[in-house]
């Protein structure tokens, strides 16, 4: 339902959506964030977020686009220009939103019986963790654990990179102690990415439960880490750089998750 149409840039909300946009501290505060983006917004209210208030932009969009889950959400119509200065990205389809925020805890996941999990010690680029979050989400991954965050797990770039995966999958930020504490209680398997002392990952049994753990591009993982694997593994580097981005290493170490786990189910056990 529209309540009005908001045509001035010095109007409260949006000076509101615009610190929400740029201040992790103002989305702490407010216990809330933005999601932009039609695509997202579905995500997002399918998981069961609760959605505050929906801003549209009737030249961007076509308001009979929107689904019907969002008509009893508070709604205000924006001008281009206020469109403009509020959204973070382009292309957005005319609509975003002011979510509510949850916080989820280590004890609050539901595993599977042989969980895949990625966890990810402070890793400081949104970017990376939101691409990050969309391939745990395509992989079928149980949950990302982030450690020692060093980025808003409700930053707008992370949300817009991880294409609304970061509704999907199950995403805890807690310290790198508690993590390594929550995955020896369960069992799950903690296999570090790292250069030193490793094994070529494909050697390496993921059918089990299972945290791949990776590091920071520029440091890699702290030895709280290093100490706490049960194996630790590597992807070879054929050409002269010894690292690939931490979002394409991830990514080809939950799909080998996968592969492996595949030919379990439909072929003699992977050795």
């Amino acid at each position: 339902m529209v309540e009005s149409k908001i045509t001035s840039l010095q109007n409260i909300k949006v000076k509101q959506m615009v610190a929400l946009q740029q201040k992790s501290a103002e989305r702490r505060k407010q216990g809330v964030f933005v999601v932009e983006g039609l695509r997202e917004l579905i995500h997002c209210q399918e998981a069961g977020y609760q959605i505050e208030t929906l801003f549209i932009c009737p030249s961007l969009m076509n308001a009979s686009t929107l689904p019907s889950s969002l008509s009893d959400v508070t709604t205000f119509e924006v001008t281009p220009e206020v469109y403009e200065k509020i959204a973070y990205r382009g292309g957005t389809e005319g609509a975003m939103a002011i979510v509510h925020s949850r916080i989820l805890r280590l004890k609050d996941l539901k595993l599977r019986k042989k969980p895949l999990l990625i966890v990810l010690e402070s890793v400081e680029k949104p970017g990376n963790l939101g691409a990050i979050m969309r391939s745990a989400d395509a992989a079928g991954a149980d949950a990302v654990l982030v450690c020692d965050p060093l980025t808003d797990i409700y930053n707008p770039n992370l949300i817009r990179s991880s294409i609304g995966a970061i509704f999907n999958v199950p995403c805890v930020a807690c310290s790198s102690e508690e993590c390594v504490s929550f995955l020896k209680a369960k069992g799950i398997r903690i296999l570090t990415a790292q250069l030193q002392d490793s094994k070529l990952y494909y050697d390496t049994d993921m059918t089990v439960g299972t945290a791949i753990i990776m590091g920071t591009e520029s440091t890699g993982l702290t030895n709280v880490w290093r100490e706490a694997a049960d194996a630790h593994i590597r992807i070879p580097m054929l050409g002269r750089l010894d690292s690939l981005n931490v979002s394409v290493s991830a990514a080809i170490l939950l799909y080998e998750a996968v592969r492996q786990r595949m030919m379990v189910e439909h072929n003699p056990p992977f050795i």
